[in-house]
Order: structure tokens, then sequence, then C-alpha cells
């Protein structure tokens, strides 16, 4: 820990830093103001500043307001022998962290110190915290629409705006909600996630609003919801088009009101929580087939960022795939490999359906079953085609990774099959299914059918 001692007496900087030495910390000594910043602009600025007041030149003061606006990491501790309230009340408005009257205290300024140094480095560890969390939570690519999605969150995540995220099963969904939350300012409260197509329906409205003792069968115990955990903080209700209408109904309540209801109980609690729902339905289309309340759509789709698909920012899918693969050698503690040229661009010529899920599986594959290096696109082609056709003769659910995916594929399946049965003929396969026209050209597309 480094520290800083600015006076224009000499005996004071000498008799401050053999008190300060003593207790281990780095010292720097300066006269002036002038002195100070050529330390401050060194390689290594301190971490806290013992700073006089009045000084000839530059004062303390002045210059306390240049450190807080370059170095703000840096802990300023005013010292003046013509204290009053005014010049202490100063020093607070302008950043500092204590003020301290001459003649000083050895205790005093040492207890000022060891504190100042631990609010310093309480700062750093949240920095590089927010840094990891940042890296984790990174949305990378360079191409138009994600430069552009980036933009958006930049804009709308300091707000308190409610977004819709909307794109197919794989594109990052949850990613773009946790950035969201990073950069609101509640990125220290709760980020609570609710996958609504996991929970049964009969289970939905206890898990979001949280019940009483006794209010249904085995419960045994009072529990809050989803929403009163996420108070203050961000709810992420994901695949929110699987939401049950009774649900659907209680959720508009909350949205409109602000108050939680338990099961079971009449009394409600104000909760304040923001709202960032994701899916990868036609909410549209839903409302239309009476699936989906219009009104609880309008509630939640304030903003709505849509993510495109894989194969529709394919120059991205190098820097994924690059990412993908240094990222599984970590974790698997795999040193680390490449991949040859031609296979980045076999890798970027592909369809994946499964997005930038199925890709980040193929990679941790090519990490650890690869018989080269760097990867060539031999090696990734056939790594890629013996888990397709080994899925394809085994199971073709074996990338499902929840009961939503698996209902997408079904579905695929399904419509595939009713296709081929009518000769690929729209009108007679959507009269023969019950279904309308637009819903299914949107199901042909969403799935890619030919």
């Amino acid at each position: 820990m480094r520290v800083l001692i600015v006076d224009d007496e000499r005996d004071i900087r000498d008799t401050l830093d053999m008190v300060v030495r003593y207790q281990g910390y780095e010292t720097s000594l300066a006269a002036s103001a002038v002195e100070a910043l050529k330390v401050l602009e060194g390689p290594q600025p301190p971490d806290v500043c013992l700073l006089d007041v009045k000084m000839p030149g530059r004062d303390g003061l002045d210059l306390l307001a240049e450190i807080k606006d370059r170095w703000p990491s840096t802990a300023v501790v005013m010292v003046s022998g013509h204290g009053d309230a005014h010049t202490g009340f100063e020093a607070a408005r302008r950043g500092a962290y204590e003020f301290l009257e001459k003649p000083l205290s050895e205790e005093r300024v040492l207890l000022t110190i060891r504190n100042a140094a631990a609010r310093v480095e309480l700062q750093k560890e949240n920095l590089a915290l927010k840094r990891k969390v940042d890296d984790q939570f990174r949305i990378l690519g360079t191409s138009k629409s994600i430069l552009q999605i980036g933009a958006l969150i930049e804009k709308v995540a300091p707000t308190q705006a409610r977004v819709l995220v909307t794109g197919e099963n794989g594109t990052g969904k949850e990613l773009v909600a946790r950035n969201l939350h990073e950069r609101s300012p509640r990125w220290n409260k709760a980020f609570v996630e609710v996958n609504c197509a996991a929970i049964p329906k009969e289970l939905i409205e206890s898990e979001l609003f949280g019940h009483e003792k006794g209010s249904f069968t085995g419960a045994q115990a009072a529990r809050k919801g989803r929403f009163e955990l996420a108070d203050g903080g961000t709810l992420f209700l994901d695949e929110i088009g699987d939401m049950d209408a009774s649900a659907q109904a209680k959720m508009l309540r909350v949205l409109e009101t602000g108050m939680v209801h338990r099961v079971g109980s009449e009394e409600g609690k104000k909760v304040d929580v923001r709202v960032i729902a994701a899916t990868n339905r036609d909410l549209t289309a839903d409302v239309a087939d009476g699936r989906f309340r219009e009104d609880l759509l309008y509630r939640l789709n304030v903003v709505e960022i849509h993510l495109p698909a894989l194969h529709e920012r394919r120059d991205d899918v190098p820097l994924l795939a690059r990412h993908f693969l240094a990222e599984a050698c970590r974790r698997n503690e795999i040193t680390v490999r490449r991949l040859a040229e031609p296979c980045e661009s076999w890798l970027a010529a592909q369809t994946w359906p499964g997005n930038v899920r199925q890709l980040r599986n193929l990679m941790e594959r090519l990490a650890i079953l690869a018989d080269c290096d760097p990867i060539s696109a031999a090696e990734g082609e056939r790594l890629f085609q013996k888990k397709a056709s080994a899925e394809s003769v085994q199971d073709p659910f074996a990338e499902c990774e929840s009961f939503e995916q698996f209902k997408d594929v079904s579905e695929k399946m399904f419509l595939e099959r009713k296709l081929l049965e009518n000769d690929g003929n729209i009108k007679r396969t959507a009269e023969r299914l019950s279904m309308m026209r637009s819903n299914l050209y949107k199901k042909i597309e969403k799935y890619h059918l030919r």
C-alpha cells in the first residue's frame, strides 16, 4: 500500500514519513502541489494521500478536486492547522475521505490511513470482480447486428424499462439479460432467473408469487416467491410464452400494481423489480391464436431486443469458435489449442441449427478429442459429422437441454412429416392441422423447413 504525504513544512513531512513507514507502508513525499502531481502521474499512483490544506501556490483543496477527478481510486485525507467547519465541509464536498486537524495524533493518523487503505482495497476487489463479471457475460461479435445490440443494451440498461428478448434457442438470450442487469443501477442486487417452461403449471404461481403455509397440499411452510427474492433487483422470465393463462393474469396484475399476493394470502407486498422476459416463440402469433394475453405482451415488450441466429452472422463464427476453444481448454486443463484457417472457414459455412450453444459444444469436443493441432477442417468435420450421425441414429433429442428445446424438436419433426404427407402443400397442411396458414408459415421460417 502506497501513501503520498504532501505538506510544505519539512518537519511535519519527515515525522509523518517515519510514522507511516514504520507501519510497513511505502511512502512518497511532496512539498507542493506541483511535486505531488509528479508522484501521482508516475507509474504507480498512491493509494492514500495525506494532503495539507494551506500550501504556498496551489492550495490543497484545489489539488483535491483534481486528484478525485483524475485518480478517483486514491483516498485523500485532508490535514489542516486552521480547521473550521467550512473547510471541513468543502473538503468533504470535493471528495475527501477524512479531515484531520493539526496538531496530529499519531494514533489518529494511523487509524485513518488503515481505514482508508482498507476502503481502497475493497474498491479494487469490487472493480476486479466487476471486470470478471463483464468478461463472463461479454457479448462477442463484430457483425453489424451484434454491434447494434450492444449499443441498444448500453442505452436501455441504465433505465427501468422492461425488455423482451427474442430469438431462437441457443442464441444467447440469458446473456443479454445478464448484461442488462450488470450495466444497470441494480447490478449489486439479486438477478433471479425463472424458466417458465420448466415449472409445472400447477406450481408456477407459487414459484413466482410465493405461498403461505397450508395454502395447498404440501405447503408445510410459508415461502417467498421469485418476485420477492428479486426485490430491488432483476427478474428474468425465460420462455415467457409457455406461461399458463392463470399465471399470465396474475403476472399482469403484478406488473400493473407492483404488488405481489402470495398463494393463500389476501395481503399484498410491494416489490421493486425490473422484469426482463425472453422467448423463442412468436408472441404476436400466440396472441392471435389466444395462447398469450395481448395486454401482458404490451406490458413486457417496452423495448424488444431480437437476437439473430448464428447463420445470420457468419462473420462472428471464427471469433466465437476461438473464444470457446480457449475457454474449453482452460476449463478442462488442456494445453491451449488453435484452429487452422480452413477450419474456421468451414465452421463459418455451417448452418448451426443449435446456434451459439451448438458451436460451444463442438469446440469443447474438439478441445478434448481432436487428433491434430492446429485443428484442421477435416478433423472438425469428422467430429461434427460423427456427433450428427450418432444423434440421427440414436436420439434426435440429444442436444436438448430443456423441456422447451424438446418441444421445439418435436414440433419441427411433426411439421416436417405433415408437410411431406401433403406434398409440401402449405394450405392443405394448415387446414388438416386446424392451424392458421400465417402461423404455419412462421413455423416453417422458424425451423428452416423446405
